[in-house]
């Protein structure tokens, strides 16, 4: 099992470095070359720009059993194609049950902010300690269950 994490923006990546670490798990960061990382424990893996050439690259190295970590529902959507677990930074976690609910909020959303009428969505709120906290509980608890199944 690794640990294959959306680096671009992601908030979450110390968190999961850490719970990780504690597991002995490892750990591949994937991003374009606008973002700059440093990791002492995770392998980081510097991707061209382009379009999705981020997502597409993460789901390559994807296997069944491993842990994404990924804001992007069709990269989970992808993922949970191929038998890997999800995760959203918030501690959601992305199943065969709700992935195609997300997918279609996604294009509904999607198709609001392309409408010219003056509906404007909203974007995320400021991320808190306790979207922090509530991300380790649910990544640690689905590291351990990752790791029985595997």
């Amino acid at each position: 099992m690794q640990i294959l994490i959306d680096a671009d923006a992601c908030p979450v990546i110390k968190i999961a470095e850490k719970a990780a670490m504690d597991c002995k798990v490892p750990v591949t960061l994937l991003c374009d070359t606008n973002h700059m990382l440093q990791s002492d424990y995770s392998s980081i893996k510097v991707i061209g720009t382009g379009a999705d050439a981020v997502d597409f690259a993460l789901i390559t190295l994807c296997r069944e059993g491993d842990i994404v970590v990924t804001q992007d529902y069709g990269v989970a959507a992808m993922a949970l194609g191929k038998g890997a677990y999800g995760i959203h930074p918030s501690g959601m976690l992305y199943t065969d049950k709700n992935i195609d609910q997300l997918l279609m909020e996604r294009h509904l959303a999607k198709k609001a902010r392309r409408s010219p009428s003056q509906n404007h969505l909203r974007g995320p709120k400021k991320r808190t300690g306790e979207d922090d906290r509530q991300f380790e509980q649910a990544f640690r608890r689905l590291l351990e269950a990752a790791g029985e199944d595997g």
